[in-house]
C-alpha cells in the first residue's frame, strides 16, 4: 500500500515539474513554436524580369534594390540567356524550364503553319502580341510551347498566380490561359479586347485603390524616331508605375487575403524598351545604349523592384517570399555598316547612305540566288529594292505561293526557312555559301536534317533541335558583333542588326557575350545569403529552381531542360562541377568556320558565345 502511494506521489511530482517547466519558459517555447511554424509554412516566389538588363550596369548608386538582391542573396556570376537572345524565346524558357528546341519559340518572329489573321495574315508573325499568341496556340494543339509552365503547375498545386508587365512574355508565362479566373494577367492589353478578362474580385480592388482598369500607354517612351529624328529621351515610367501599383496595392494584398502561397512574375519592359528606342546616339556607336536615357530606364526597373520589396515587408510577406531576378538577355548598340552587302549600295528613303537597310539579308540572298522578293506581312506584295523598297520579313521565290526561302528578320540574328523539301538540301548549301561572302555574318547553324555544310554547326549543337511543335528553322544566321571600346566589352558591345531601328539605338539577339550575359540574382528564405555562384546558370534553370524550392511538380515532356540550381539553395553543397568546351565546324572554302564556346553541368549546356573568330565579341 505504501509502495503504491509512493508511486502515485512520484508520478504527481513529475507532472508538476513538467507543467512548471512549460509555464516558466514561455519565451523559449514561443520561439520554438515560431521556428516550427516557419519551417512548415509554405513559401512564395516572385520572378522579377528586368528585360534587357546587363549585369555590368547594376550598382549601389543607380540600381540599389537590384544590387541588394545580389549582395545579400545569391549573385550568379556566370549567367546566360538562351540563344537566339530574344525576349519571347527566353520567356518560354523562364515559363517552362526548357530550351528552345522543345518550346519552339525560336525568336520573337517565327514561321508558323498557316497565316495568322491578327498578324495581317502573315506566315511569320511577331509574337509579342496577345491575339497572335492565341492564334498560334490554336495551330499547335492549344499550347504552341508544348510544355507545362511553372504558373500552370503552381495553379494545379493550389497556388495563387499572376503575371504582370510587358505584353507577349507575360501571357507566355501561362500561355494556355483563356480567362483571368486562374492567373491574373496585366499587360499592355489589359482593359482592351486583346487583354485577358479581369475578375470582379480584382476589378473591385482596382476601383478601391483608384487604379484604372485600362493599362496606360507608353507615350513618348514609344517614339523610336527615324534616321533624321532622335528617338525617346524618357523611360517607360508611367506605364510601369501602373504595373507596380497594381502589383503592390491590389494583387499582393489579395494574395495575402487568400492565405495561400503564390507565384508572381513581374516583367519590366525597361530597360529593354527604352534601350531599343532611345535618342541619345542617333547614327553614332558611342555612347550607344550607354547614355542618360537608358540609365533612367535601369533606374525605373529598380524603382519597381524596390516598391515590390517594400510592399512585401508592409504586408508581412517578406520572410516567406523568394525573389528571383533575371534578365531575358543582354543588350548591344546597333551597327548598320557593311563593305560587302549589295543592299548597302542601294538608296532608301529612311536609310543613311551606305548603311544596311532593314531586310538586308533577304535583299542580298535574292540578288545572289536570282529570286524575287515578296512581303509576307502585306499579302505577299512584290518588293523591288533598287526602287527603294524593303520589308520587315521576306519571301524569296519566283511565285510567292510557292516560297523557296522565308526570312524571319529578328535583330541580332535571323531565321531562314526552306519550305520546299524537294530542293532544300541543295538550296541550303547555296544559301550558306552566299551568307559566307558577307562581312556582317558571324557564324551559321543548319538544321541537322539538311546534312553537314562546311563552315556551319548544327542546330542540335545549340539545343534548337528537340520536341518543338512549331516549324524548325532551316538555317540560323548570327551577325557580327564587336567592342566599342569603353573598357567593359559586355557592357559596350555593338552588333549588326536586321531591324527598322537606327545605328546607335539598341538591339539584342546575337551570339555575342554582350547579349548572352544577363543579370541574375536571388534572395529569400530558400536561398543562401551572400553567396557568389560561379557555376554556369541560365534562364531555363529559373522555373525548375523555383519549383524545387516550393515543392511544385513541374512535368517535362521534352528532354532539353534546365537544371535545379541546388548550389544556391539553403542546405545544399556550395560547389558544383562544371566543364568548358569549344566546338568548331569544318572550315568553309574561304576558311571561315563557326566556333562555339559552351559549358556544362551534367547534361545541361550553357552557351557562352559563337561565331567566326574575330567577328563575335567574346569569342
Amino acid at each position: 500500500m505504501f509502495a503504491h502511494s509512493r508511486r502515485w506521489l512520484y508520478l504527481t511530482l513529475c507532472i508538476i515539474v513538467i507543467i512548471a517547466a512549460c509555464t516558466t519558459l514561455p519565451g523559449k517555447n514561443t520561439q520554438q513554436a515560431k521556428q516550427q511554424t516557419t519551417k512548415t509554412q509554405q513559401h512564395n516566389a516572385i520572378i522579377f524580369v528586368a528585360d534587357g538588363l546587363r549585369p555590368d550596369w547594376v550598382n549601389s548608386s543607380d540600381t540599389p534594390a537590384l544590387n541588394e538582391v545580389r549582395e545579400k542573396g545569391v549573385t550568379f556570376l556566370n549567367s546566360h540567356s538562351l540563344f537566339p537572345t530574344f525576349t519571347t524565346a527566353n520567356a518560354s524558357a523562364i515559363a517552362t524550364g526548357h530550351f528552345l528546341g522543345d518550346t519552339g519559340d525560336f525568336s520573337n518572329t517565327i514561321k508558323v503553319n498557316t497565316p495568322v489573321k491578327s498578324a495581317k495574315n502573315s506566315l511569320v508573325p511577331y509574337l509579342e502580341n496577345n491575339a497572335v499568341l492565341r492564334e498560334v496556340n490554336k495551330q499547335f494543339g492549344a499550347n504552341f510551347l508544348n510544355e507545362q509552365s511553372l504558373l500552370s503547375a503552381a495553379r494545379a498545386a493550389n497556388f495563387s498566380t499572376a503575371a504582370i508587365g510587358k505584353s507577349g512574355p507575360v501571357l507566355i508565362q501561362d500561355v494556355t490561359l483563356k480567362n483571368g479566373e486562374a492567373t491574373l494577367i496585366f499587360d499592355d492589353y489589359t482593359g482592351k479586347p486583346e487583354g485577358v478578362t479581369l475578375t470582379p474580385e480584382i476589378t473591385e480592388l482596382l476601383n478601391k485603390n483608384s487604379l484604372p482598369i485600362i493599362t496606360p500607354e507608353r507615350g513618348d517612351n514609344k517614339q523610336a524616331g527615324d534616321s533624321k529624328t532622335p528617338g525617346t529621351k524618357v523611360a517607360n515610367t508611367v506605364q510601369q508605375q501602373y504595373f507596380a501599383d497594381v502589383t503592390t496595392k491590389a494583387i499582393l494584398p489579395l494574395f495575402k487575403q487568400r492565405q495561400k502561397p503564390f507565384i508572381l512574375v513581374y516583367w519590366s519592359r525597361d530597360p529593354d524598351g527604352t534601350q531599343h528606342s532611345h535618342g541619345d546616339s542617333l547614327n553614332k556607336l558611342v555612347p550607344g545604349i550607354n547614355g542618360e536615357t537608358t540609365k533612367a530606364a535601369r533606374q525605373n526597373a529598380d524603382k519597381n523592384l524596390e516598391q515590390i520589396i517594400t510592399a512585401l515587408k508592409d504586408l508581412g510577406l517578406a520572410e516567406t517570399t523568394n525573389i528571383f531576378v533575371t534578365a531575358d538577355h543582354g543588350f548591344s548598340t546597333i551597327s548598320k555598316e557593311s563593305k560587302t552587302s549589295y543592299a548597302a549600295t542601294l538608296t532608301f528613303a529612311d536609310v543613311p547612305k551606305g548603311f544596311l537597310p532593314p531586310s538586308f539579308v533577304a535583299i542580298d540572298l535574292a540578288k545572289d540566288l536570282k529570286l524575287s522578293l515578296f512581303d509576307p506581312d502585306k499579302n505577299n506584295t512584290a518588293i523591288n529594292p533598287p526602287k527603294g523598297q524593303f520589308s520587315r520579313n521576306s519571301i524569296l521565290a519566283k511565285d510567292p505561293k510557292q516560297p523557296e526561302i522565308i526570312v524571319a528578320a529578328n535583330g541580332g540574328s535571323d531565321l531562314i526557312y526552306l519550305p520546299n523539301k524537294a530542293n532544300q538540301k541543295d538550296l541550303a548549301i547555296k544559301v550558306v555559301n552566299s551568307l559566307l561572302k558577307q562581312d556582317y555574318v558571324s557564324g551559321t547553324f543548319v538544321n541537322n536534317d539538311l546534312g553537314k555544310i562546311p563552315g556551319t554547326l548544327s542546330l542540335e549543337a545549340i539545343a534548337l533541335k528537340g520536341s518543338a511543335r512549331t516549324p524548325q528553322p532551316s538555317i540560323l544566321v548570327n551577325f557580327r558583333s564587336f567592342d566599342t571600346g569603353c573598357g567593359t566589352p559586355t557592357a559596350c558591345g555593338a552588333e549588326i542588326s536586321d531591324t527598322f531601328l537606327q545605328q546607335g539605338q539598341g538591339m539584342h539577339g546575337s551570339f555575342s557575350r554582350a547579349d548572352t550575359y544577363n543579370m541574375m540574382g536571388a534572395i529569400g528564405p530558400d536561398f543562401k545569403k551572400g553567396y557568389k555562384d560561379l557555376a554556369p546558370v541560365s534562364n531555363a534553370d529559373v522555373p525548375r529552381t523555383i519549383a524545387k524550392a516550393l515543392n511544385i511538380n513541374l512535368r517535362p515532356l521534352g528532354k532539353l531542360t534546365g537544371r535545379v540550381l541546388n548550389e544556391a539553395l539553403i542546405g545544399q553543397p556550395d560547389t558544383i562541377q562544371s566543364k568548358s568546351f569549344v566546338l568548331e565546324s569544318q572550315p568553309a572554302s574561304n576558311g571561315l568556320k563557326t566556333v562555339l564556346k559552351y559549358q556544362t553541368v551534367g547534361k545541361t549546356r550553357y552557351f557562352d558565345v559563337a561565331g567566326f573568330p574575330g567577328r563575335t565579341l567574346g569569342l
